[in-house]
């Protein structure tokens, strides 16, 4: 008979009619706040996952997986050549690209200048940037076409194009503040522009602030000889990033230093870090008020079973039979709770992710929607945890049934 004697008592005791209605209305209750708990953390988890997926994509397809970079900036990266060789036969590097960044003003037609960074790439490097691979508008065949023009060529952001009124082939005027040296100190200088082509990251600060050039372009508006301040690494795997900076500074030497994205950006995933944590435990309060109903409904079982369970135990079941049978109650509804739950927030996540359901304002939250990216691995622990904290709610109550003495509770029947 074994544990099948158990499962189809506890079955019975779940389905059938009781004289106390209000205990089936706990029940279905206890079901439901399963449910509802594993749903929620499904579809929090997803959030949280959308994002930190969304910031990964759009950020690394524009910036770095490491960076090499000066640790006083002061000259740029003289022998770039000859260290880009070196850093290119570290394992897992897929693609390397010196680099300069400059802090500029761009300003259009009407004077107003817009803040923001020219960042000057070689024109054989461009395919291993994300966002130029798949422009808006434009082509990158035109930013090496216009190199040979007299005016470069620049590819802008959208909210860049958007703010400083430029459009393709419309001359853009790029400000240096550091300039050129004189006399009479730097005076900022002025340099032309071609607009060739437009990115659109999707994340909202490269969309506003970065600007696209050939290196050779960025070196003449910094007025700096043939240097670079950064030189990047791509990866075939992201994850690798610390232990390939490792390298790249074993190589770099005692003046530069290697630098992963996740040390980069360290604030940002310490928040959505942070983020989980606090989902995870305030949800995770729905679970335990789950629990208290099975709490409650067991032990109103256990009162209103108690001529059963003597006479259950008259006909020679034993005491572990008993507390089983109650335990394997809090289960059931645990397990049923968390099926629905599972179903419901997956179901949920995926709708709400392929028809964007939740708009929100990009210029504060660098996306235009809410992403949900359910992981696979949420529906093994999630439901383990509501299972556990369900069975958890049943030793009191099956416990006390054990205590019933089937003298006792026979005496008046």
């Amino acid at each position: 008979m074994g544990k099948r004697f158990e499962l189809f008592v506890a079955l019975r005791y779940l389905k059938a009619r009781r004289k106390q209605a209000v205990i089936s209305v706990i029940t279905a209750i206890s079901v439901m706040g399963v449910a509802a708990g594993v749903m929620a953390l499904i579809i929090a988890l997803s959030i949280n996952n959308g994002f930190r997926n969304a910031f990964q994509r759009t950020l690394l397809g524009a910036t770095a997986h490491v960076s090499v970079l000066e640790k006083n900036p002061q000259y740029g990266i003289g022998e770039w050549k000859e260290l880009s060789e070196e850093l290119r036969s570290i394992p897992r590097v897929a693609g390397v690209m010196p680099t300069l960044y400059a802090e500029v003003f761009f300003t259009g037609p009407g004077a107003h200048a817009e803040g923001g960074v020219l960042k000057g790439v070689r024109l054989e490097d461009t395919g291993q940037v994300d966002v130029l691979t798949r422009l808006k508008e434009g082509s990158l065949e035109r930013l090496a076409a216009q190199e040979s023009l007299g005016m470069p060529g620049i590819v802008l952001g959208s909210r860049l194009a958007q703010t400083t009124g430029m459009r393709l082939d419309a001359v853009l005027t790029v400000i240096s503040p550091q300039g050129e040296l004189t006399p009479f100190g730097r005076k900022p200088s002025y340099h032309r522009f071609r607009v060739v082509g437009i990115f659109e990251s999707g994340f909202y600060e490269l969309d506003a602030r970065l600007a696209f050039t050939t290196l050779r372009a960025a070196q003449r508006v910094s007025a700096v000889p043939d240097v670079v301040n950064a030189i990047e690494l791509r990866l075939d795997d992201i994850n690798r990033a610390g232990e390939v900076a490792a390298a790249a500074d074993k190589i770099a030497g005692p003046q530069l230093q290697a630098s992963p994205w996740m040390e980069q950006n360290r604030q940002m995933l310490s928040a959505l870090k942070m983020e989980r944590v606090v989902t995870v435990v305030t949800i995770g309060l729905i679970e335990l008020v789950a629990a208290l109903n099975i709490l409650i409904t067991l032990v109103m079982m256990v009162m209103e079973k108690h001529r059963d369970i003597a006479i259950l135990m008259s006909l020679g079941a034993r005491r572990e039979q008993i507390r089983g049978i109650f335990m394997l109650q809090g289960v059931i509804i645990g397990v049923v709770g968390s099926a629905l739950g599972l179903a419901a927030g997956y179901g949920l996540s995926f709708l709400a992710d392929k028809y964007r359901w939740i708009q929100i304002d990009a210029d504060v939250y660098s996306l235009s929607y809410v992403p949900f990216d359910p992981r696979w691995i949420d529906a093994l622990w999630v439901p383990a945890a509501a299972i556990v904290v369900s069975f958890l709610a049943t030793i009191y109550p099956a416990r006390n049934a054990t205590r019933i003495a089937p003298a006792e509770a026979l005496r008046y029947e």
